[in-house]
C-alpha cells in the first residue's frame, strides 16, 4: 500500500498504555509473565479497574494541545484483557471490570472530534488464552527460571488449538476494523513467531478489507508500513517512515513508584531529533485505572504543545534536513524544499554555522519572533561553496527549549557533499 501522507506529515503522536496494570501499578503483562508479580495477584486487578474518571475529550483536547497528530491506544495487551466488548473471548473490561463498558469507542469519537487519527495498538500474543502456546498458563512457577515455556522454540503449538487462537485474534482485528474504522493498527508480539505461523497474509487481506485507508507498523512482519525502534533516537534512521515510541519517564503504563519523568527540554529534543531524522515521535503516557493522566505527564505534554505551537512550520508537513557534518544540531526542509529550518539547543557564543550550500539564503529569520538575521558567505573555491555565517540571535529571541533558524532560500536546497580539491 502507498503510505498514507497523514502519517509522514503528523510528527507527533502520543501513545495510551492503559489497562488493569494501572491498578497495582505493575509492568503491563510482563510482570506476571517474568514472575514478578503471581497471575493470580496480577488478575485480581480486574476487581479494581473502575475507569470512573476517564474522559476521552479530555484525553483528546490534551493531545491536540501538546500538538499530536494522532494517538495509539492499548486496546489489547499481552495479558489479553480487551478494553471493549469483544464477542471474541472472554476476558474484556466491559464483562469482567467496575468499569462496565467499552473504553475504546468513545475515545475514537473523541479523537475525531478533534481532528487526530486514530489508532489501535493490539498484540498478537494473549499470554491468558488457553490455545497460546510458549507462555504460561493455569498454574504459572514464581520466577522465570522455572518457566518450563520459556526455552520453547517458536511453533510449539497444537495445529488445532492454534488454528482457533488465529481465529480468534482475526476476530478480534476484524471487530477494531469494522467498529472502530481505525486510522492505525500498531501492532506488538510478533517475536515468538514468523510472518507464515502469525498468518499475517491472510490477517492483511482482511484488514485491507475492512479498512483499506489503515497504516499498519511494521509488528504486522513482511506487511507492515513503516518501523517502530524504541526509547531512542537512531543513529542510522531506518530506510523509509519511521516512528519513534518513546516513554515520557521510564515506564509505558502507569507505575505509582516511577517519578524519573524526562524534562519538557529533553522531549522536546528528542522531537527536534527525531522530525529531523524523517521520523515521528510517538509519546507514551501512562493513565491511572481511574482513566486519569497524571499531573506530571500532562504537563509535560502541555510544554510541548506550547513549543510546537511556535515553531509548527519547522515541525509538521517537513522533510528530514540537512545530513550530519553540515549542521550541529537537527535541522527540517520544507516540502517544497526552499525553507531550511536549523534547531538550535545551546545559547550561541558567536555565529551558527553552516557548511556546503550550495543554493544561495535570502533571508534569515527567529522563527515565532520573525527577527531577521544577518548572514554572510565566507570562503568558498571552484566547485566548493564557502561557509554560511549567521550572526546569533538575541537573548530575547532565544528559545527555553530549542531556537528555530528559518533560512530561505533561492531555490531549492541544493548540498555539496564532496571532499574538495586535494
Amino acid at each position: 500500500m502507498t503510505m498514507r501522507p497523514w502519517f509522514p506529515d503528523a510528527k507527533l503522536g502520543t501513545f495510551i498504555h492503559w489497562g488493569i496494570y494501572a491498578v497495582d501499578g505493575v509492568r503491563e503483562s510482563w510482570s506476571f509473565f517474568d514472575g514478578e508479580v503471581p497471575h493470580e495477584r496480577y488478575m485480581a486487578q480486574l476487581d479494581r479497574f473502575t475507569a470512573r474518571a476517564y474522559d476521552p475529550r479530555a484525553w483528546a483536547g490534551l493531545f491536540a494541545r501538546a500538538g499530536a497528530r494522532y494517538a495509539v491506544l492499548t486496546t489489547r495487551h499481552h495479558d489479553g484483557v480487551s478494553l471493549w466488548d469483544t464477542a471474541l473471548g472472554d476476558l474484556n473490561v466491559a464483562r469482567h471490570t467496575p468499569a462496565g463498558r467499552d473504553l475504546v469507542g468513545p475515545y475514537a469519537a473523541a479523537l475525531r472530534e478533534r481532528g487526530l487519527k486514530v489508532g489501535l495498538y493490539y498484540s498478537h500474543s494473549d499470554w491468558n488464552h488457553p490455545d497460546y502456546a510458549s507462555v504460561r498458563h493455569a498454574e504459572r512457577p514464581a520466577g522465570p527460571e522455572d518457566n518450563p515455556y520459556a526455552d520453547a522454540p517458536a511453533g510449539r503449538e497444537d495445529p488445532v488449538a492454534w488454528a482457533r487462537y488465529l481465529d480468534y485474534r482475526d476476530g478480534q482485528v476484524r471487530e477494531l476494523c469494522t467498529r472502530f474504522r481505525p486510522d492505525l493498527l500498531w501492532f506488538d508480539g510478533e517475536w515468538e513467531r514468523t510472518e507464515e505461523q502469525w498468518r499475517v497474509r491472510e490477517l492483511a487481506a482482511l484488514i485491507r478489507a475492512e479498512a483499506p485507508a489503515c497504516v499498519l507498523n511494521a509488528r504486522l512482519p513482511g506487511a507492515g508500513d513503516y518501523a517502530t525502534p524504541e526509547q531512542g533516537v537512531p543513529i542510522e534512521p531506518p530506510p523509509g517512515p519511521w516512528e519513534l515510541c518513546l516513554t515520557l519517564n521510564d515506564s509505558w503504563g502507569h507505575r505509582h513508584d516511577d517519578h524519573n519523568h524526562k524534562s519538557t527540554g529533553q522531549l522536546i529534543r528528542h522531537l527536534a531529533e527525531t522530525v529531523g531524522a524523517g521520523g515521528n515521535l510517538l509519546l507514551s503516557v501512562g493513565p491511572k485505572e481511574d482513566g486519569t493522566i497524571p499531573p506530571e505527564q500532562a504537563e509535560r505534554l502541555e510544554g510541548i504543545g506550547a513549543w510546537t505551537a511556535r515553531h509548527a512550520e519547522a515541525v509538521y508537513g517537513t522533510v528530514a534536513g540537512l545530513p550530519a557534518g553540515h549542521h550541529y544540531g537537527p535541522s527540517t526542509l520544507s516540502r517544497d524544499r526552499r525553507t531550511l529550518y536549523l534547531t538550535v539547543f545551546d545559547i550561541p557564543r558567536g555565529p551558527v554555522g553552516v557548511r556546503g550550500l550550495r543554493t544561495p539564503v535570502r533571508r534569515v529569520s527567529v522563527l515565532g519572533t520573525g527577527t531577521e538575521l544577518g548572514h554572510r558567505v565566507v570562503g568558498g573555491l571552484h566547485e566548493v561553496p564557502g561557509m554560511l555565517w549567521i550572526d546569533p540571535p538575541a537573548a530575547a529571541d532565544l528559545d527555553e527549549h530549542a531556537t528555530v533558524l528559518a533560512l530561505e532560500l533561492a531555490g531549492e536546497l541544493e548540498l555539496y557533499r564532496g571532499a574538495g580539491r586535494a
